[in-house]
């Protein structure tokens, strides 16, 4: 496989922000700095907004969802807004707020499971732990403090095929007593906020709470005879993320540019930075005082980000035969009858002329009639504001799992499909 050299650089530009971004918060972090690098200037929701034709914005809640937008030229009524939406969680092991646990000489920790996760694959993994601590400082003002241990600390043994004969069977796991990882270097007299302090803080800090996740510490890997694949943690969504920050920051003033980053999209989206929440549509208010945003959203578009599932060679039949689609073979259109996903024929017409444009190859997914089918931030956002939204993604492998597939092509297509959006010349209505 021909690996040239701008799909290289934007691979291994991909590949530093999965292995920088082992939470939400993380992943806000490093798309701030992307902005930033870009000219974006940061603005807050508890200030007065004074925004410029041209200027480049964006605004955080919560340090997990985040929104970036271009104050374009064009009239709205008529050319719209351009959005893209991703999600920055992902299915993870959550430590619970009393976590210790001594038994038998290990000191374990107790986990809750967050989102949809396939469980078996955080098994025999070499585990760290990372997220988001809330400190108070000896005068009594309280702070956040994003930490990453980096290193592997942990680890869930499996059990022993002498001790379970019918592992490879009837295997199931039990999420409160089966996935509780034993915590490398630390001995029964120490604590976790004791090694937290001690790595991650200064003596002058105390912590009070914390947000906390365990991750797969190995990082992103290119695999394959021909490095045709790559694998990581956390691809469902910050892959998407990642994409729509880089087309965003290379979009020109033109035409109103929008990218939102949900946070909870996992665990349905009901939050104050949630797709279900507030974020966007008060974003779009303050940034459209002087229009019906009706009127804007009537005229606009948005593109839900988030990947879909590749026809997986063992198991071909859990597959639509005439929606099969393959990594590397581009960008994924996805349908539902039940509006799981928010494509219609014309979100999907315009996409593809986009696509076309853009020299992207493009595939569909629609569902088994006998299987559920997931969804997205994408219906959530059309039902509250109005807007005509299509569902894509990058067809992936092992989805919810610790360690998900991808083919090396398309983040490239997703990321050139998506810059040509945010700079598509015509209306994006129709």
């Amino acid at each position: 496989m021909a690996y040239d050299m701008k799909l290289k650089e934007l691979n291994q530009r991909l590949y530093s922000f999965l292995d920088n971004s082992p939470t939400p918060f993380h992943a806000v972090s490093q798309m701030s700095q992307i902005l930033e690098k870009a000219g974006f200037t940061q603005i807050f929701e508890t200030e007065d907004w004074c925004l410029e034709t041209g200027g480049k914005y964006f605004v955080t809640r919560n340090q997990s969802a985040l929104i970036g937008f271009i104050v374009g030229e064009s009239d709205p009524a008529e050319f719209g807004a351009r959005v893209v939406g991703a999600h920055t969680d992902s299915p993870a092991l959550m430590v619970k707020p009393q976590s210790e646990i001594r038994d038998n000489g290990f000191l374990q920790l107790g986990v809750e499971v967050y989102g949809g996760a396939l469980l078996n694959p955080w098994f025999d993994r070499d585990l760290s732990i990372a997220g988001r601590l809330v400190c108070q400082s000896v005068e009594g003002e309280l702070s956040s403090h994003l930490i990453d241990l980096k290193r592997p600390v942990a680890f869930i043994p499996s059990l022993a095929i002498h001790l379970d004969k019918e592992a490879n069977k009837n295997r199931t796991i039990d999420p409160q007593t089966d996935l509780s990882p034993v915590v490398l270097q630390l001995n029964k007299n120490q604590e976790l906020r004791e090694v937290l302090q001690k790595e991650c803080l200064n003596e002058e800090l105390i912590i009070i709470d914390y947000e906390l996740y365990l991750y797969d510490s190995l990082g992103a890997t290119e695999l394959g005879l021909q490095n045709e694949f790559f694998s990581s943690g956390r691809l469902d969504n910050l892959l998407s993320c990642f994409s729509g920050v880089e087309a965003l920051s290379r979009a020109d003033s033109k035409h109103f540019c929008v990218l939102v980053c949900n946070d909870h999209e996992e665990v349905g989206s009901i939050s104050a930075c949630g797709a279900s929440g507030s974020f966007l549509e008060s974003v779009f208010e303050r940034i459209f005082v002087s229009k019906p945003l009706s009127s804007v959203f009537t005229s606009s578009m948005f593109i839900s980000c988030d990947n879909a599932h590749a026809v997986h060679p063992n198991y071909k039949k859990q597959h639509d035969f005439w929606h099969q689609p393959v990594l590397n073979g581009g960008l994924v259109i996805k349908v539902n009858a039940k509006h799981r996903y928010a494509t219609t024929s014309l979100t999907s017409s315009i996409f593809k002329k986009i696509c076309l444009n853009a020299e992207v190859p493009v595939q569909t997914f629609v569902s088994r009639n006998d299987l559920s089918c997931g969804s997205t931030i994408g219906p959530m956002t059309s039902a509250r504001l109005g807007i005509p939204t299509i569902d894509v993604g990058i067809p992936q492998l092992a989805m919810h799992s610790c360690r998900e597939t991808a083919g090396v092509k398309d983040p490239v297509y997703l990321s050139k499909a998506l810059e040509k959006f945010f700079n598509f010349p015509h209306s994006v209505s129709v």
